[in-house]
């Protein structure tokens, strides 16, 4: 876990061996006082094409995410259904942390979600001119007073209130700035700042939430989505920015391409910036892992933090160095045990001696250098066929080389 830096000017992490990794152009990052985690997969994640969570399933991410210290679970849409509202209201009631129902600024949506007893109701109305004329055909004074009259509803009723002008990276600026004065007025608790067609850049997205900042007393929340990729890093911005919080789901999964990735924006605060978020970040890759079995959606190999490449090395410079100092080709501020994986050399076309030796002793071998070289080039070989090296595959090249194994003590 990192630690908070308490000053204004925080210095880069330096993990335990004492060595900066930060050093030269990036020997100093952007300030980040702290940072909060609203986590969706429960309500955008699930909205993924082709994903449904079982009731049992949807309790069991929400148990998890409430174990590992999440500090808000938006369980679900209340109004969409009686499972989902029952969903809803068992996740509330059973969990410590917050728990939150998103509704439309719609009386039944906002009567749904507080009947569901949830402690934050996260109300959205669209903003951007293409959304208001095709998608909720209203004018921009009825999206004004209908969000106002939501606001004092849930306000009302002494829940938190979250308000999100839907589409806001494509919303007129001074509309924007009108609709978050008024629900500001109206006694709001948080403005979300949604990218929610996935346009925005980092920089361009921080200018936004210090905008919208300035229109505001309400603390500010992020949702950026990753249709060109940016997600993570836009979340990340809005931090930078002075946002309180971003929304994120496990594996990035949501909406299209997704969301900002519930591993990936945590790891970066923790590890990059050197803030405390409260997660206990080793239950990650059991978290991903879940999600990825209930939504069916698969985990790139090379998705960072918990990717099955993640922590793997097959390079020979690389596992070399890896194998003399993991520092070396890893971040160094971030070790699979501190998101529950485990480091992995893997054996194929690009696999160096360093390597081999060390798989083979850990099988209980003594090769000699000559022995090491020839199983290496046997493995180098095979892989290059597009074979995938096994260990029972290292074993038995082992064995036709006539490499001698580790005397053992064998029991009376």
């Amino acid at each position: 876990m990192g630690v908070q830096c308490p000053t204004t000017t925080c210095p880069p992490p330096v993990p335990a061996g004492g060595i900066e990794f930060f050093e030269g152009t990036l020997a100093s990052t952007t300030d980040v006082d702290s940072a909060r985690v609203f986590d969706t997969t429960l309500r955008d994640g699930e909205q993924a094409p082709r994903t449904s969570f079982s009731y049992d399933e949807k309790r069991a991410i929400a148990a998890t995410l409430d174990d590992m210290g999440t500090h808000v679970i938006e369980a679900g849409f209340p109004v969409n259904s009686d499972a989902e509202f029952e969903a809803v209201s068992d996740i509330a009631a059973s969990t410590n942390t917050t728990v939150c129902g998103l509704a439309r600024v719609v009386d039944k949506d906002v009567e749904a979600a507080l009947d569901s007893g949830v402690e934050m109701v996260h109300v959205f109305a669209s903003t951007s001119d293409v959304q208001l004329e095709d998608s909720m055909h209203a004018t921009r004074e009825e999206v004004v007073e209908r969000s106002v009259a939501a606001v004092e509803r849930v306000t009302e009723a002494g829940a938190t209130a979250m308000f999100s002008p839907m589409d806001a990276t494509r919303t007129d600026e001074d509309y924007l700035a009108e609709v978050v004065e008024a629900v500001s007025e109206a006694g709001v608790d948080w403005i979300n700042i949604p990218d929610t067609c996935g346009v925005a850049t980092p920089a361009r997205f921080a200018e936004l939430v210090t905008t919208v900042d300035e229109h505001t007393d309400a603390r500010i929340d992020v949702h950026t989505h990753d249709d060109f990729g940016m997600a993570s890093a836009n979340a990340v911005a809005g931090f930078e920015a002075g946002a309180d919080q971003a929304q994120v789901s496990v594996n990035g999964i949501g909406e299209r391409a997704g969301n900002a990735a519930y591993e990936e924006v945590v790891m970066t605060v923790e590890s990059v910036y050197g803030v405390d978020t409260g997660i206990d970040t080793t239950r990650i890759t059991e978290l991903s892992r879940a999600v990825e079995e209930y939504s069916d959606v698969p985990v790139p190999a090379n998705k960072p933090i918990v990717g099955d490449n993640a922590f793997a090395h097959e390079s020979g410079i690389h596992a070399a160095g890896v194998i003399e100092n993991s520092d070396t080709f890893e971040p160094g501020v971030m070790t699979p045990e501190m998101v529950g994986a485990t480091r992995e050399f893997v054996l194929g076309k690009h696999t160096g001696t360093n390597s081999v030796r060390k798989r083979l002793e850990d099988s209980g071998f003594e090769p000699t250098d000559d022995e090491v070289r020839e199983i290496t080039r046997r493995v180098k070989d095979y892989g290059a066929e597009k074979n995938r090296v096994t260990t029972t595959d290292l074993e038995r090249f082992a064995r036709e080389a006539g490499v001698a194994r580790e005397e053992t003590e064998v029991s009376a």
